[in-house]
């Protein structure tokens, strides 16, 4: 296989807009199946888990492959739920076009601009397959000019429907009737659009000289850089389109020669790009599944450089010592196939080896490749296991679902004790919950966990003395600090100065005022929250020749530290977040009304089409605990919303009274 042979896909954009569906319909035309694979009858190859056959869309990426027109295809399979963007968006980083999918009935939708944006951010080129159109009152023309004033007016057919979407005809090449505009308009739009980006093409093409053939040649470099991003039509499940799909898929998009290099960066800081035709082995996973039934974990590779043999020596940063991949395999679906190797460009498979999500595999020397920004998963619940003893089990698994899916994240909080797991929304930690309990045969109960605020203050407090003095009968204990507690800049974290001049407390024992110090910043002084944000500087004290230690210095520092921090006007900082919510448009009266009643502040919205709306808004974590609830409440379940971490803010001290009354009582759980 030849590098500049290779095409690889990601099929990205919203839920039920046909994406496996597609890849479903290309893999029969291509004649690796022999019947075509429906999601609603949970016959396809991509969709294969229970739970997917069950919901009937996709919760994971699926990897899958076809040989058209002496080319090799890999194709990606994205979920497109947004509560699922952990799947979808390193899965970009397979791919060197974004197959942006977008159901011709239901227009754009949520998911289908994020994508489309999250894709152009990455520099992939992008190419929107316009999918049903044989659906009942769909009007092509409206939605194409709906595209072009979303993501710009160089998204261009280059293809069209004949009357009735019974048939494709090409722009360029094509002939005949079409179901909306005409082959001559289309062919002049995307023509000029590709000459663009040839100088000597253009003269030609104002010449009336341009031949089809060399304007073909160019396409890929328009659509590499984005001057061009096509837009082609499908029927899926009736195959209408798709071989025409898979030609402008060989012909329009880039190979990975072509494509947006990707950028190394050494352990020294040094960048350089990652060309295919370089020997040295580079290669980045973008995708891990781990196979329940068979209990072997699988790593998905993009090679970006070199060739990858079964007995190859590969090595990770974290793994310098290197690691043989063993098997190498071609994937479709649940089904796995050896390969002898994998060339630069491929997408490979390795079983039952140690690598993660965003790793960089390589032979000799690595570093590492940013992945495409993922967001950080605002919706928490705290959990339990509701049989004791389970806890191991349910730590196991919880291992392998944050391996799988990056917004899937397990921490256990030092400060409540609770163990807390974050997501997307509640689908996205319901589903692995419900994995949880099909496939470990464990379960938990959960509760919403205590929000992660923070203590720190707004003042300064001087010359704060404190002596821990401690007689019982043996060696005693002794130290005494006088300390200057100060705000310090918001973000700039904890500073311990040491202003002492002479002996009054000796060398050894500064140390351990301030480690008492940090052992109380991390219990919080005021509701029990770690502090943040202050500079203590050490002025003075005393020791005793005998009794001083070590201990005694750390309650000394304790100690002053705490009666400092409450006499430096203490606060609470809460954690706030970027809140977007897509609703119908009737809705934003009363979404607006809800999101001021949690102090939410506005911060813009945007009209969709198909009566839908963003509303954009900044709100505190403390406040959105049930907003998932509420929302389905408001919009009739039609509305879904997306939360990212943007800042700490001053709680207001009315709301800041009641936490720490609250911090004080018996904690409780329903």
């Amino acid at each position: 296989m030849k590098t500049e042979n290779i095409r690889n896909i990601a099929l990205v954009g919203h839920g039920n807009a046909g994406k496996t569906s597609l890849a479903e319909a290309c893999l029969h035309i291509a004649g690796v199946t022999k019947r075509m694979g429906s999601v609603t009858d949970g016959t396809t190859v991509l969709d294969y888990t229970d739970e997917e056959k069950e919901k009937q869309h996709s919760l994971e990426t699926s990897v899958c492959a076809v040989e058209h027109d002496g080319h090799h295809i890999n194709m990606i399979d994205t979920p497109g739920l947004p509560d699922f963007c952990g799947q979808s968006i390193p899965a970009l980083a397979g791919a060197d076009t974004a197959v942006v999918v977008v159901a011709a009935d239901s227009g754009i939708e949520v998911n289908t601009r994020r994508m489309f944006q999250r894709a152009r951010d990455f520099g992939l080129s992008v190419v929107i397959v316009v999918n049903k159109i044989d659906h009942a009152n769909v009007n092509l023309e409206e939605l194409v000019g709906q595209l072009k004033e979303t993501f710009g007016d160089n998204c261009l057919p280059v293809n069209l429907p004949t009357p009735g979407c019974k048939s494709i005809e090409r722009v360029i090449g094509g002939s005949g009737d079409t179901e909306f505009s005409d082959l001559e308009t289309a062919k002049t739009e995307a023509v000029e659009a590709i000459c663009v980006v040839d100088d000597e093409l253009m003269e030609k093409y104002l010449g009336g000289e341009a031949s089809e053939d060399k304007v073909i040649e160019c396409a890929v470099e328009a659509v590499s850089i984005g001057e061009l991003i096509p837009i082609v039509f499908t029927t899926a499940t009736g195959e209408v389109g798709v071989k025409e799909f898979m030609d402008a898929m060989v012909h329009w998009t880039p190979s990975p020669i072509d494509a947006k290099k990707r950028v190394l960066v050494d352990e020294d800081d040094n960048e350089s790009e990652v060309d295919p035709a370089n020997d040295k082995l580079v290669g980045q996973v973008f995708h891990v599944s781990n196979d329940v039934k068979s209990n072997i974990k699988y790593s998905f590779v993009r090679i970006l450089s070199g060739r990858m043999a079964s007995d190859h020596q590969i090595h990770t940063l974290a793994e310098k010592k290197g690691m043989r991949p063993g098997t190498i395999y071609r994937v479709m679906g649940a089904e796995h196939k050896d390969l002898a190797e994998g060339v630069a460009g491929d997408i490979v498979a390795l079983a039952k080896v140690d690598l993660h999500i965003g790793d960089v595999v390589f032979d000799d020397n690595g570093g590492k490749i940013a992945l495409p920004p993922i967001p950080t998963p605002m919706y928490a619940v705290a959990v339990e296991a509701k049989a004791r003893g389970d806890e191991d089990k349910i730590a196991a698994a919880f291992k392998k679902f944050s391996e799988e899916d990056p917004c899937f994240q397990v921490e256990r909080n030092p400060t409540t004790h609770e163990t807390v797991v974050h997501g997307v929304g509640d689908a996205h930690v319901r589903m692995f919950f419900g994995r949880l309990a099909k496939y470990y045969k464990v379960e938990v109960e959960t509760h919403p966990p205590k929000i992660p605020y923070r203590e720190t203050i707004l003042g300064k407090a001087e010359n704060i003395e404190y002596t821990h003095k401690k007689q019982s009968g043996g060696a005693g204990q002794f130290g005494r600090v006088i300390i200057n507690v100060i705000a310090n800049e918001r973000g700039g974290g904890y500073e311990f100065v040491d202003k002492i001049f002479g002996g009054a407390i000796d060398q050894s024992f500064r140390p351990s005022v301030d480690k008492g110090i940090q052992q109380q910043m991390t219990e919080g002084v005021l509701a029990g929250y770690p502090v943040v944000d202050v500079k203590v500087e050490l002025i003075d004290g005393k020791t005793h020749p005998v009794d001083s230690k070590d201990i005694a210095f750390q309650i000394a520092g304790r100690g002053a530290f705490k009666d400092g921090f409450l006499k430096a006007k203490p606060v609470l900082l809460e954690p706030v977040v970027n809140l977007e919510v897509t609703a119908p448009v009737d809705n934003l009266g009363d979404l607006q009304g809800d999101i001021a009643s949690r102090r939410g502040q506005p911060v813009g919205q945007e009209m969709l089409p198909g009566q839908m709306a963003v509303l954009k808004a900044r709100v505190p974590l403390a406040e959105v605990s049930d907003y998932h609830s509420r929302l389905s409440s408001i919009t009739g379940g039609q509305g879904s919303y997306m939360m990212e971490f943007s800042h700490y803010d001053q709680v207001p001290s009315n709301v800041q009274q009641k936490i720490v009354e609250d911090s004080k009582k018996p904690e409780e759980h329903d």
